[in-house]
């Protein structure tokens, strides 16, 4: 199974990338999925002109990014907040590939302020369900993320670990539903 943590921020000095960095360390020490982060930082991609609609349509200078999207089995998106959304970064990636239906999605969301990207989180519920994508109920919402992860993205703050744990098994039970449910399905004959 491959879980891709797509790391929304474009500023160098994010502070919601720390929050990505250890959901990838933690998922990897409590799943045998493979994790990885795809950092909108890492590609200078231009405002989307047509969907890429498969790896063979993606530009040279991105295929690694459209393998990696292509491969995918689930999603977690992790974004601050950008005047009570998401950032235009992340949409502008996740815009460039076609619809990734039946596809589990995480929502993350942080901000250094007391609400911790709670408007990014509601307009997220309706960009997944846009992508044709089945969301986790179970948000991770990360207020004074400045206070809860250091720059190592390290947990700094031990009583948040419960918020972790709840998302992160909730977004886990939902994959395995769901790529074991599809697994099945391709197996089974059709009449």
């Amino acid at each position: 199974m491959k879980i891709e943590i797509i790391s929304g921020s474009p500023r160098q000095e994010s502070v919601t990338a720390r929050v990505a960095k250890y959901l990838q360390k933690h998922l990897s020490e409590i799943t045998d999925a493979s994790v990885g982060i795809i950092d909108v930082r890492a590609y200078e991609l231009p405002f989307v002109q047509k969907v890429w609609t498969s790896i063979d349509a993606v530009p040279a200078q991105w295929k690694e990014l459209g393998e990696r999207m292509f491969s995918a089995d689930a999603f977690i998106l992790v974004t601050p907040e950008y005047n009570g959304s998401y950032s235009p970064a992340m949409k502008n990636l996740l815009d460039h590939f076609p619809k990734q239906i039946h596809k589990p999605f995480g929502i993350v969301t942080a901000s250094p302020g007391a609400m911790g990207g709670m408007r990014a989180s509601q307009q997220m519920l309706t960009l997944v369900g846009a992508l044709f994508g089945i969301v986790s109920p179970h948000m991770l919402i990360v207020p004074a993320v400045d206070k809860k992860f250091d720059a190592e993205a390290n947990l700094i703050d031990p009583n948040f670990f419960k918020a972790v744990e709840l998302f992160t098994n909730e977004y886990i039970w939902l994959v395995n539903k769901i790529v074991a449910t599809k697994e099945v399905q391709l197996l089974q004959p059709h009449v």
